[in-house]
């Protein structure tokens, strides 16, 4: 956080030349760039947003950012079906499922089109995928406070976006792994839930839990909108104390329901910073940078580059608390 901040204050300008883009990177021959969302209009993407704009003029990159009305993974191959028709130069991506976007984000590497992936480390054919932290991190940072506020013992459930999100199942994974190695009083009471990315589906989903399993003690969300509707639902029904609620979150849509304790703990990396990563990422990849272990991505700090799966990897977990959380919704998040 505090590398960040400092980079702001020193500009725009002396914070490129500081992480080694200097001049050359605006110099560097105009571009444009997509990036196809999960679903338009979704706060977290709007965030998104902001750091592709900031990036896209701070390395001569025109960005746009589409996504479907409703979730749709088939609806993201036909956007970048049109991308690829509109021949941009780089295609950013968050996939809703890896194996539908397969053949498009082919077509695309085809056509000569970079593609540049986040949520998306196991996207087939993509030039690269940004990870803002590791699964594995992830996962077991949101095991770890949901374990602490169930005082390591009852009856859990997990929300993922859907059960083809690949970031979210691949969280979702490490922690219960980690619940099953280390908390063994602790028990996933059934198979995850489908509807983290929404309000509606996540409050619709804790009502069935909360009928479905009476001593439920604890609710762990990959999805972002996941806490807040089930959230609105123990709320409701007077039983944030009965049931720890944790997961990923933004701060500014949470910050009423972290302070009031609905939400005991949330998790997040900066969906700016992502969108700042993808440009930066793409205009490294135009500019013929040797992408490797120990380049430093702007904002983001030193990556950690896996060559086979073609993955790019930043340290940016940000923990979500009564402590925290005015500071994060002050850096805009």
């Amino acid at each position: 956080m505090d590398r960040r901040v400092s980079l702001k204050l020193l500009g725009c300008a002396a914070a490129v030349a500081m992480l080694g883009f200097g001049s050359s990177a605006m110099a560097s021959d105009a571009k444009t760039m997509t990036v196809v969302v999960k679903e338009a209009g979704v706060p977290w993407f709007n965030i998104l947003n902001q750091g592709l704009e900031e990036a896209g003029k701070e390395f001569n990159i025109t960005t746009t950012m589409v996504g479907p009305a409703q979730a749709d993974p088939a609806q993201q191959v036909k956007l970048i079906d049109d991308l690829i028709a509109k021949k941009v130069d780089a295609i950013g991506l968050v996939p809703l499922d890896v194996k539908v976007t397969a053949q498009a984000v082919q077509r695309a590497r085809d056509a000569g089109i970079i593609v540049i992936t986040q949520e998306g480390a196991t996207q087939e054919n993509k030039t690269w995928d940004l990870g803002l932290m590791s699964s594995q991190a992830y996962g077991e940072a949101q095991m770890k406070a949901l374990a602490r506020e169930m005082g390591e013992e009852g009856e859990y459930v997990v929300y993922v976006g859907t059960l083809t999100t690949t970031g979210h199942n691949q969280w979702a994974d490490a922690a219960i792994a980690y619940q099953k190695e280390h908390y063994p009083k602790m028990k996933m009471i059934a198979d995850r839930f489908p509807g983290a990315d929404f309000i509606d589906q996540s409050s619709k989903v804790t009502q069935d839990v909360l009928q479905t399993y009476p001593n439920l003690r604890g609710i762990l969300s990959m999805g972002s909108n996941g806490p807040i509707g089930a959230g609105n639902v123990l709320k409701q029904r007077h039983l944030e104390k009965k049931i720890a609620l944790v997961g990923t979150v933004i701060p500014s849509q949470a910050e009423a329901y972290i302070k009031s304790g609905v939400i005991r703990c949330g998790f997040l990396w900066s969906p700016k910073d992502a969108g700042y990563g993808m440009v930066a990422l793409a205009r490294m990849v135009f500019d013929g940078k040797k992408i490797e272990t120990g380049i430093e991505l702007p904002k983001l700090g030193v990556a950690k580059v896996d060559d086979v799966n073609k993955v790019v990897e930043v340290n940016d977990i940000l923990t979500i608390d009564k402590s925290t959380i005015d500071a994060l919704i002050k850096l805009g998040l």
